[in-house]
């Protein structure tokens, strides 16, 4: 049996999708699939030994441009190297108009959730067959469920098993590093600078080398502002995902705040401690055994909002992270870390 997955973004929904995969696998002898994603998470859905073929697709890129890619053929492209293959499932796992658009080229029998169920409810439309599936559940279990209700088998929801095979080697360091995902794309989703420096000076006085990653020139410069206020710290180099894996799963602890590389580091089973200001953890918060999440007490949080509107006296901005100083996520760190 041939499915073709359709969930092309963002980071954190595509590793989001690999335990339905890994279930499906266990349960349905023969079952192999390909997966439709955007270009720069293309390397991932290829960690999957269940995945066969990876389809990449430059929405992001096209936005704004659309002329040009059409002109230039890669729309045309795309569309040919979706269509050549009949599946005999398409499961639209993102249930948005833009992936129920995509699942309609391909050939073969669509499925997702329903009306009341899809992010957008218009997308259900675009199935032959619909599936209910709460939209209070985490996105996890909901993408479980609409995997396991259309190929009909059941599943331990207590146990996650993303079944991913990194392809980064892993990392022998001189010694035990920790690795602190400070970039996000939300402004409200920042944990402020200044404890992040001295998140990184409590470290350095327990001996553990701190790295900061970053992919965006932006991200590059907020990590030397960090490194420069804490007087310790060392910037990485610019790495892809699959080379940025590997030390993800050789680190000693991961700390960040809600972004793709907190659900990848909780995927790869590294102790880790993960930050939750303006969003729901119990929606979407990262899943894993060596993984504890961290939510703000604050009278507006979370208010699913990009940028902070609070309009009383702030101790720190976002004012919902006074709630996490950098003492406590030390000190949960450390406890993940011996836990580990």
């Amino acid at each position: 049996m041939r499915v073709l997955i359709v969930k092309t973004s963002s980071l954190g929904d595509v590793i989001h999708t690999f335990p339905a995969v890994t279930d499906a696998a266990k349960s349905v002898p023969g079952i192999r699939f390909d997966w439709l994603v955007e270009e720069a998470f293309a390397e991932l859905p290829a960690w999957h030994p269940a995945v066969e073929r990876v389809i990449p697709v430059a929405l992001r890129r096209w936005r704004g441009r659309f002329s040009i890619a059409w002109k230039r053929r890669e729309i045309q492209a795309f569309a040919k190297q979706l269509r050549d293959t009949e599946y005999d499932l398409i499961i639209d796992a993102q249930g948005l108009l833009k992936s129920a658009a995509q699942a309609l080229i391909a050939k073969g029998p669509r499925v997702g959730y329903d009306k009341t169920s899809a992010r957008e409810p218009l997308a259900s439309r675009a199935y032959q067959r619909r599936h209910k599936v709460s939209r209070e559940l985490h996105a996890v279990e909901r993408i479980r469920r609409l995997f396991a209700a259309e190929l009909g088998y059941d599943f331990d929801a207590c146990t996650v098993d993303y079944g991913i095979r990194p392809h980064g080697r892993p990392v022998d360091a001189d010694h035990p590093y920790l690795l602190f995902l400070h970039a996000t794309t939300w402004p409200s989703k920042h944990w402020p600078a200044h404890y992040w420096a001295e998140l990184a000076h409590l470290a350095a006085a327990e001996n553990f080398e701190v790295l900061f990653p970053w992919y965006a020139p932006e991200e590059r410069l907020a990590a030397e502002r960090i490194i420069a206020a804490a007087g310790t710290g060392k910037l990485m180099e610019r790495l892809g995902l699959s080379a940025l894996s590997g030390w993800l799963g050789s680190a000693a602890g991961v700390a960040g705040v809600d972004t793709g590389l907190a659900h990848l580091a909780a995927a790869m089973n590294t102790p880790a401690v993960t930050l939750y200001g303006p969003t729901r953890l119990d929606l979407t918060g990262a899943v894993g055994p060596c993984q504890r999440n961290l939510q703000v007490e604050f009278p507006c949080a979370p208010c699913l909002r990009r940028d902070c509107d609070f309009q009383g006296e702030r101790a720190v901005d976002p004012a919902c992270f006074a709630s996490l100083p950098p003492q406590l996520v030390w000190q949960a760190l450390k406890d993940q870390m011996a836990g580990s």
